[in-house]
């Protein structure tokens, strides 16, 4: 099954490069370029991609408002952030957008290729190197609403799980933590997104930490 896929970015150097190595992807497909977010938007509507690869900061409108946009939309696009992480203080804002998760501009090409099959499966993109420097990036900044929010239904051993994913382990290091398997992992993952209504395990990470589950402090226990 071929993955369809919209590029975003003002800087034509990285258009062509991801255009080259989407080109010799028998599994991918590149739909359409653009070099603002408002032309992101308006291609996402048109041609209905099943991932965008979002930059951040572009003219007209930025990647943070196309992707809320086109993670309301009535399209299936999935959305991951492409920015340079460590210069960019607009990545938890994205996420907070709807973007299922982020590239950065320095990795390897085939590991950004690797990322847009993962989101196009439905998972999101939130591996545990990457996802302790977000974390750290998002937990630094003060939360919209100082109050804690309420896990609503949520188990005592689910909010161990959601706490575990937002510490960046994956599916086997928090199997193996609680001593339960893979399987049961999934399964509580599972029931986490339908309670909390969320999006992806992304959003999963956002939601510990508005709920105050994990924190700065606690991110290196």
């Amino acid at each position: 099954m071929t993955v369809r896929v919209l590029l975003a970015d003002d800087q034509p150097l990285i258009r062509t490069a991801l255009q080259l190595v989407i080109s010799d992807a028998p599994d991918l497909e590149l739909v359409g370029e653009a070099a603002t977010g408002l032309h992101a938007v308006q291609l996402a509507e048109e041609l209905d991609p099943d991932v965008v690869v979002m930059d951040i900061r572009m003219p007209v409108m930025d990647g943070i408002e196309a992707t809320r946009l086109i993670a309301r939309g009535p399209g299936r696009a999935r959305v991951i952030v492409l920015t340079t992480f460590d210069e960019d203080d607009h990545v938890h804002g994205a996420l907070r957008a709807g973007a299922s998760g982020f590239l950065v501009k320095d990795m390897a090409l085939d590991d950004i290729l690797t990322a847009i099959r993962v989101v196009a499966a439905g998972d999101a993109l939130i591996a545990p190197g990457v996802t302790r420097r977000l974390i750290e990036a998002f937990a630094g900044r003060p939360a919209p609403d100082p109050a804690p929010r309420e896990l609503e239904g949520v188990t005592e051993r689910e909010r161990e799980v959601l706490t575990l994913i937002a510490r960046g382990l994956t599916n086997t290091e928090i199997a193996a933590d609680l001593v339960i398997s893979v399987a049961t992992v999934k399964a509580y993952v599972g029931r986490l997104l339908s309670k909390l209504d969320a999006r992806d395990r992304v959003q999963l990470v956002i939601l510990a930490y508005e709920a105050g589950l994990v924190s700065p402090s606690k991110q290196g226990e």
